[in-house]
């Protein structure tokens, strides 16, 4: 099965980027929250490309 990249809903904190991201990676979603975090602080453009995500990536359902 082809890897997809979306949107989790279970578990999800806002919409489930962070989440859906970490599946992506086989990864623990507190890491990729964390990076993010650091990302939006230290640069700005972690707040844009999580809206853009939020946005554009399918929940787990629709696929």
């Amino acid at each position: 099965m082809k890897k997809r990249l979306y949107k989790i809903e279970q578990g999800k904190k806002l919409c489930g980027v962070c989440g859906g991201i970490a599946e992506y990676f086989d990864i623990d979603p507190v890491i990729v929250r964390v990076l993010w975090g650091v990302i939006s602080v230290f640069y700005g453009a972690g707040i844009l490309l999580y809206i853009v995500f939020a946005l554009a990536l399918p929940y787990e359902s629709e696929l």
